[in-house]
């Protein structure tokens, strides 16, 4: 992982939890109201790739681009301190997820930009397998319906990490696609 430096933001795109009305998003306000965070507007992904719901309402950004579809969400610009407070929810070290570069366009009508960014992936170790488990049916935007099967923290079994509901997920039996 690259060092993090305080004084340089990184664009970060984000399109779970983290979404303005969504479980997490807590997290940017307190980013936001530091001066560490700024939001930039709703944006897509220029390229596709596949967005799923994983256990316990959790929604994973899959690292296999030309798959999925073009991923709705918002755009920000982070500081150091505060890209630090993101990788730590997003379990970066832990194996939980991967902060990667991506391309992503403006969702408005007439002129589109198109920035770099950086967005949270599902670790390599089973995000290809996390699409399989999902019939390679992925979703366009992690929607309200899905945020309402989102399991906090807080209220997870206090013995599993994710890592280990997620191998419990994949070896289950019974297919679930994300819609």
């Amino acid at each position: 992982m690259s060092t993090i430096s305080t004084n340089q933001t990184t664009k970060i795109f984000v399109y779970g939890t983290l979404k303005r009305g969504f479980p997490n998003h807590h997290l940017l306000e307190e980013l936001t109201s530091s001066n560490d965070a700024v939001f930039l507007g709703c944006y897509k992904t220029l390229n596709l790739y596949p967005l799923v719901c994983g256990p316990l309402g959790i929604p994973f950004l899959i690292n296999i681009p030309g798959s999925g579809h073009r991923v709705i969400g918002e755009l920000y610009s982070v500081s150091g301190p505060g890209l630090a407070r993101l990788d730590e929810l997003e379990g970066i070290s832990r194996g939980h997820y991967e902060r990667l570069p991506m391309e992503v366009v403006t969702d408005e009508e007439g002129d589109p930009r198109v920035t770099g960014a950086e967005g949270y992936f599902g670790h390599r170790s089973f995000g290809e397998e996390l699409w399989n488990k999902n019939g390679k049916v992925g979703m366009e935007e992690y929607l309200d319906k899905l945020g309402e099967k989102y399991v906090r923290v807080k209220d997870r079994d206090v013995g599993l990490n994710l890592k280990d509901y997620i191998l419990e997920y994949l070896q289950s039996h019974d297919h679930q696609p994300s819609n």
